[in-house]
């Protein structure tokens, strides 16, 4: 049984910064893809950031910039290193992690931006 355990989410002020982590546990092989998604009260969930097997990254235009993923392939954890943080990224924050024939989706974490 895989489990995808975040970390890292609370509240900080705009300008502000948050690193959160994703560990899987259980046993997990043949990764694609590791991302982060967010989703915000009365909003559809989005893809923020993804990286793949080889080390490429894909982000939303919202966040380029501003944002780094990052992945540990032997402690199966991808980050998510969240600088200069905005009212609008304010959302539940869950991390997953796609493989052959699997798709695993963490319990998701609070991001709360705000003065």
């Amino acid at each position: 049984q895989v489990q995808l355990v975040e970390s890292g989410g609370g509240l900080v002020q705009p300008g502000g910064s948050l690193r959160l982590s994703c560990a899987a546990s259980g046993s997990i092989s043949n990764i694609y893809f590791m991302g982060w998604y967010r989703q915000a009260p009365g909003k559809q969930r989005e893809s923020v950031a993804r990286i793949n097997s080889g080390g490429s990254t894909t982000y939303a235009d919202s966040v380029k910039g501003r944002f780094t993923i990052s992945r540990d392939n032997a402690k199966i954890t991808v980050y998510l290193q969240m600088n200069s943080l905005k009212p609008e990224d304010t959302a539940v924050y869950y991390c997953r992690v796609e493989g052959g024939g699997y798709d695993y989706w963490g319990q998701g974490t609070q991001v709360t931006v705000s003065s």
